[in-house]
């Protein structure tokens, strides 16, 4: 039997158990510079969402940033860095699809920014599409590498 493919949007409202609140173990304690009783928060992918489509047209804000305002609404200590990443990805795709079927308001996925200011290869359209629209907000675009990094991105971060 075939197994159906969820659609973004469907991904994105999809919560499962979650958010969840948890302790460290040891071992991620030591792997993330924790301490041994912190407290770890698996959010939930529209709580993901709800955070990125609060920054504005102009703003800026890094998945750092998001784990932080996550991690302190649930009291936790830090905020899973595996999927918080997934669930910004998520997110983008189903903005995207939205997007695709005529709705205007969509999360501005392209201002959540990998740590250091990077736009986020992973997210739809990948690099060229976001430095597209991320250069229409007024942002300038530099490339290091094989990355490419918004140019004193930390001046334009969003109060979240």
């Amino acid at each position: 039997m075939a197994k159906t493919v969820k659609s973004w949007q469907e991904k994105l409202t999809d919560s499962k158990d979650l958010p969840r609140v948890v302790k460290l173990t040891p071992k991620l304690a030591r792997r993330w510079g924790a301490k041994p009783n912190d407290t770890l928060l698996v959010p939930a992918p529209i709580e993901v969402d709800e955070v990125m489509k609060r920054v504005s047209d102009g703003s800026l804000t890094t998945i750092n940033e998001v784990r932080t305002v996550l991690a302190k609404k649930h009291g936790a200590n830090l905020c899973c860095p595996i999927t918080t990443g997934i669930f910004a990805r998520i997110a983008a795709g189903a903005a995207e699809e939205a997007a695709k079927q005529g709705k205007k308001n969509i999360t501005p996925y392209w201002r959540t920014l990998k740590a250091g200011g990077e736009i986020n290869p992973k997210y739809p359209g990948g690099v060229e599409y976001q430095k597209e629209l991320l250069e229409k907000e007024g942002h300038r675009i530099i490339k290091k590498g094989e990355r490419f990094l918004i140019l004193d991105y930390e001046k334009q971060l969003a109060k979240l």
